[in-house]
Formats: structure tokens, C-alpha cells, sequence
């Protein structure tokens, strides 16, 4: 069972993490890899509604989603689009990213190799990366404006469509913790974590939501 206060403070984290922008138009849409098609949906959603005039996929495969997504994250993800009836010629694919720099680095390359003017990325993730990718992509490509972008979803209507709040919790800890532990390491530029989120954070850890958290001196 998920206490009261836990669910509060998740709140809070929930929120903290989604950046709050408004979808406007950009070069290009990136749709990040992960578990969750719903962030294809939402890609191709912004497409529809002329947000951009291209898309990438971007994703390997994790220990998440290697029986999920066999053929890879951006390839299931690309199916999906398609499904949707998005042309095969806005969407493309990038297939070796494991973490969220690659995906970030790898796209910049494939847009580069295929001649892809960018001024502007929309950023496409599950609603709580939306800070961390963000924070990610303006150390790896400062150069072009971000905006944010995740599918409009309050924390129990995720949780219901995950099925499992405490694994939701703990991604949400282990989210906001590397918001703190990144930057020094170079992964991302810093990001001020203000006291309310900082103490709901500290509370979850306490409460033992700890299982997504990374080793402070991995890399």
C-alpha cells in the first residue's frame, strides 16, 4: 500500500519533473525511446497538429523492453506511427541510443547525415523525463531551442495504465535524482530543484522508494 503522504509527495515530483511548455512548431520532433508507446502516440499527435514537419524515433533496446520491443524502441515505436498513418518518409529512425545523451547525440548525427536544418527540437518523453531530457539535450546541443513535450496525463491515470504504483514512485525518486547527481558528472546541465520537491524526495527515499535509483558513483 502507498500511504497518503507518499501519494502527495509524488505529486509533487510528478509535477516537477514535466517542464510545462507549449507545444509550438519546430524543425523537428524526437520521439525518446522507452516501455511506453504512448510517447509514439504523442509524437505523432504533434505531427497532426503541424508541430513539426519531421520526426525521429530514437531507442535501442533495455533489459525493460527487450521482450516488449525486440526489434528496438525507435523501430517498434516507427511501427506505431505508421500504424497511425503517419507517411514513411517523416519518420526517421534511430536504433543504437541506450541512454538518454545517445539519443540526444545520435539523433543530432542522423539529422546532420541527412541534411536536416534544426533550429528547434519538440522533445517527446514519458511525462516524468520531461526535466531530465530537457536538462540533457541543452548540454548536448545548446545550440537549438528545446521544447518540452509528454502526453497530457495526471500520476494516477499513469500509474492505472502501468499497473504498479510503487514501481511508478520509484521512478519518479530515481528520475529526480539524477537531476542531482548528473550535472556534476557532465551529463546535463544543472537544474535547480526547488525545497518543496527536494523534501518530498527525501521523504520517498525514507519511505524506501528506492529500487530506480543510481549508485552515486556510477557514471
Amino acid at each position: 500500500m502507498v500511504s497518503e503522504r507518499a501519494w502527495a509527495d509524488a505529486e509533487i515530483i510528478w509535477d516537477f519533473h514535466q517542464m510545462h511548455h507549449e507545444p509550438r512548431p519546430c524543425s523537428v520532433a524526437v520521439g525518446l525511446g522507452s516501455h511506453d508507446l504512448g510517447v509514439a502516440d504523442t509524437t505523432v499527435d504533434l505531427y497532426r497538429r503541424g508541430m513539426a514537419p519531421l520526426i525521429v524515433f530514437t531507442g535501442a533496446t533495455s533489459r525493460t523492453t527487450q521482450t516488449r520491443m525486440p526489434r528496438g524502441e525507435a523501430v517498434h515505436y516507427r511501427e506505431r506511427a505508421l500504424e497511425l498513418g503517419v507517411p514513411p518518409s517523416v519518420v526517421l529512425v534511430e536504433p543504437r541510443a541506450t541512454n538518454t545523451g545517445e539519443n540526444i547525440l545520435f539523433t543530432k548525427a542522423l539529422l546532420e547525415e541527412n541534411g536536416v536544418d534544426v533550429e528547434s527540437i519538440l522533445l517527446v518523453s514519458k511525462p516524468y523525463e520531461e526535466r531530465r531530457a530537457y536538462a540533457t539535450a541543452r548540454k548536448l546541443w545548446p545550440n537549438v531551442e528545446i521544447v518540452s513535450a509528454s502526453t497530457p496525463v495526471t500520476l494516477h491515470q499513469y500509474v492505472d495504465s502501468i499497473g504498479d504504483p510503487r514501481l511508478v514512485i520509484d521512478m519518479l525518486v530515481g528520475a529526480l535524482q539524477r537531476l542531482l547527481l548528473y550535472p556534476a558528472q557532465g551529463f546535463m546541465v544543472a537544474v535547480p530543484v526547488h525545497d518543496v520537491a527536494l523534501a518530498a524526495y527525501e521523504r520517498l527515499c525514507g519511505d524506501g522508494f528506492t529500487s530506480r535509483l543510481a549508485r552515486t558513483t556510477a557514471a
